[in-house]
């Protein structure tokens, strides 16, 4: 990339060995022999007076040293690209790359949509698209592999910033002809009466409702677990019978008509938030920024169409 021309050689392999966790794989990706980032290194090391892994058989891993200089690396990597796209930018938003990453939830519903919208009136511009846990997704912003993340969440996370948050009421979702469709609303108690499909326990919306679970003495069984937003919403859509979900992220299905939305009652359904999130102390491209704007509008839109269906 054109951006590693105003970075430290130095900084960019130890970055790289960050990322890959060994010199192997790091020199694989960068198509240097492993002697000579093992050399940068070690002369970083040299000039800073202190080690900056711990070297294991199975890899190397960061010490309190190497994690800040790691930080410092990874937002000298992300400035280089942010001046590089805005360079190219000057003539306007004609160019540019966009790296999002999102729980299932968004990616498979929610952000296609966006993204087609915004390429109507920017078609310069790209999109990659990473789909992670919610863990994950603050990783990758963390890192550096996306310049934003959007998730659902329950506390804070480090080095990020949150730059927009909204509540995100848990919801029941099931075909129009369930029996449960005329509810105005529902429990978890009264949902375990039909066949449920749930997220693993690995998403924050299933952390949820098991911790109702537990002060309830309630035992649910779904009779289909996944990972995968898209399965659950086509088990649904068949008529298995009902899932969880937050309104925005099935706007698309609920606006249709094909599934109806039930609010659940349970005490501490509503403790997430969706967030969307960067890199603290990061100034993005220019085309991200406009996207992360253009991002923030729609869910505060989203927001306003659902009080004003309430």
């Amino acid at each position: 990339m054109r951006s590693h021309h105003l970075q430290e050689t130095a900084l960019r392999y130890f970055l790289e060995v960050v990322r890959r966790g060994s010199l192997t794989e790091a020199s694989e990706r960068l198509h240097v022999a492993p002697s000579a980032i093992s050399r940068q290194i070690a002369g970083l090391e040299t000039a800073l007076g202190v080690q900056l892994f711990e070297r294991h058989a199975r890899g190397m891993v960061l010490n309190a040293a190497g994690e800040l200089l790691a930080a410092h690396a990874r937002r000298a990597s992300l400035d280089a690209e942010r001046t590089v796209e805005d360079i190219l930018a000057l003539e306007g938003l004609r160019s540019g790359k966009v790296h999002v990453a999102a729980t299932d939830g968004f990616a498979s519903e929610f952000l296609p949509a966006l993204v087609v919208e915004f390429r109507r009136r920017f078609e310069g511009i790209f999109f990659e698209l990473s789909v992670g846990t919610p863990a994950g997704v603050s990783d990758f912003v963390r890192n550096g592999d996306a310049d934003i993340g959007l998730r659902f969440s329950r506390g804070p996370e480090k080095e990020i910033k949150i730059e927009y948050s909204q509540a995100a009421p848990m919801i029941a979702i099931m075909r129009p002809d369930h029996p449960l469709a005329t509810s105005k609303a529902v429990t978890l108690k009264r949902m375990n009466a039909y066949p449920m499909a749930l997220p693993k326990s690995d998403l924050t919306i299933r952390q949820l409702i098991d911790l109702a679970c537990t002060r309830q003495q309630l035992r649910i069984e779904p009779v289909l677990t996944s990972n995968n937003i898209p399965i659950l919403l086509k088990f649904v859509l068949e008529g298995g019978g009902i899932s969880v979900s937050s309104e925005v992220s099935v706007h698309r299905l609920l606006t249709s008509g094909q599934l109806i939305a039930i609010p659940i009652r349970d005490r501490g359904l509503d403790m997430r938030e969706i967030e969307v999130q960067t890199l603290a102390g990061r100034v993005l491209p220019h085309a991200s920024q406009r996207f992360l704007d253009f991002l923030k509008q729609r869910l505060m839109q989203s927001t306003s169409e659902t009080d004003d269906a309430n």
